[in-house]
């Protein structure tokens, strides 16, 4: 196969870019879902792998979207579903605020302390969600959301996946933008 009939996904190689999917496909439903969102928190990884201040690169102006600020946005979005909807915590978001409510994006600035920062929380907040979602009794367990009023388990994890494959597109953009790396 040339260059020009290559499929998209061949870019990425290595145990990530086989393992993500490598669950079964039957099971019951917490796992399955959990599974499905654990591929989509891995594809975000991928899509990040190798760069550093890269990570702040903004495609096009007057865009602030970056890789880095969906690592951010992530965070804060784990961290509202399950810490303060779900779990009911006080937890303010760590990266945007009421007075800057774009801080997830406009923050990411290509600094070796923002940079990991951002993936610390990122991966404080997703093992927040898993350790919530392994101890809750059932899918059913609900919170209460100011947007959408009562809210299930379930559906904050539908909700996740749906949020993640979303960015994961924007990723593949931003990623092939960067250095030209293409993949799933």
């Amino acid at each position: 196969m040339d260059d020009t009939t290559r499929r998209r996904r061949s870019e990425f190689f290595g145990a990530e870019e086989s393992s993500r999917y490598a669950f079964p496909a039957v099971g019951d439903e917490r796992t399955l879902i959990a599974h499905v969102l654990a591929a989509q928190r891995a594809t975000l990884e991928l899509k990040c792998t190798g760069l550093n201040a890269e990570l702040a690169r903004r495609p096009v102006e007057p865009s602030t979207l970056s890789l880095l600020g969906l690592v951010r946005h992530l965070a804060d979005v784990e961290r509202r579903w399950f810490r303060t909807v779900l779990a009911g915590q006080n937890a303010s978001p760590r990266f945007s605020s009421t007075e800057n409510p774009d801080g997830d994006f406009d923050g990411a600035a290509p600094d070796p302390e923002v940079i990991v920062g951002a993936w610390r929380a990122w991966r404080e907040e997703v093992a927040f969600a898993d350790a919530y979602v392994a101890a809750a009794p059932h899918l059913d367990v609900e919170g209460h959301d100011a947007w959408r009023g009562r809210v299930s388990l379930r559906w904050v994890l539908i909700h996740m996946i749906e949020e993640y494959a979303r960015h994961n597109g924007h990723a593949d953009l931003l990623r092939e933008r960067i250095d030209g790396a293409r993949g799933m």
